[in-house]
């Protein structure tokens, strides 16, 4: 089931069970789905089946980073398998995601193909310890241009930087903010993190 709704649940789970049970909670038509690395992993296709098969559209977030072939060959294979939307690390370069981009035009896919800039645990030391000596605001924003200029559909990004990227990138560029979350709740291992 199609839906406009910018919302996208983390169906951050160590089992199909459980991100089922949570999904069952959940209207597709009135938000999408996030599968990541753990769920994925110990899950497969079937989780991305059970929830199509459920209505929802999944944004698999495997985060590829790899040589431009493999990467473009590991997207071309989440596309096939119906996935709304798939992400790279920016970080991975021009080519690569310029690869990444080619395949999915080459073979008529729709799939909505995204970069990660700055993963939202880091902090502006996490780039120095990396020999990224400049803002993290300046390296999201670098990354988020490159990514635009090679064809990407949107990136990545905490919700500190989207206002900023909307400037910057411009519209239609899809901004996507993990790490948003109540006050109440426990932010783990993410820093850059804002309440709705």
């Amino acid at each position: 089931m199609a839906t406009d709704s910018p919302i996208i649940i983390a169906l951050d789970y160590p089992s199909l069970d459980a991100a089922l049970c949570m999904a069952d909670q959940l209207d597709p038509a009135r938000c999408r789905v996030k599968v990541g690395k753990e769920l994925f992993t110990r899950s497969g296709p079937a989780v991305l089946e059970a929830l199509h098969g459920r209505g929802f559209e999944v944004f698999l977030d495997l985060k590829f980073h790899d040589i431009p072939n493999t990467v473009a060959s590991a997207v071309q294979a989440a596309a096939e398998q119906g996935v709304w939307m798939v992400n790279v690390h920016a970080s991975g370069g021009r080519r690569m995601m310029e690869a990444a981009i080619q395949r999915l035009e080459q073979r008529g896919l729709t799939t909505h193909l995204i970069a990660v800039t700055v993963l939202t645990s880091m902090q502006a030391d996490d780039l120095a310890d990396i020999g990224i000596n400049v803002s993290l605001a300046e390296h999201v924003e670098r990354l988020a241009l490159l990514a635009k200029q090679s064809g990407l559909h949107g990136v990545v990004c905490s919700a500190q930087e989207a206002s900023q990227l909307h400037v910057s990138c411009g519209e239609p560029f899809l901004k996507v903010t993990p790490g948003i979350r109540p006050s109440f709740a426990a932010a783990n291992d993410q820093q850059r993190i804002m309440t709705p």
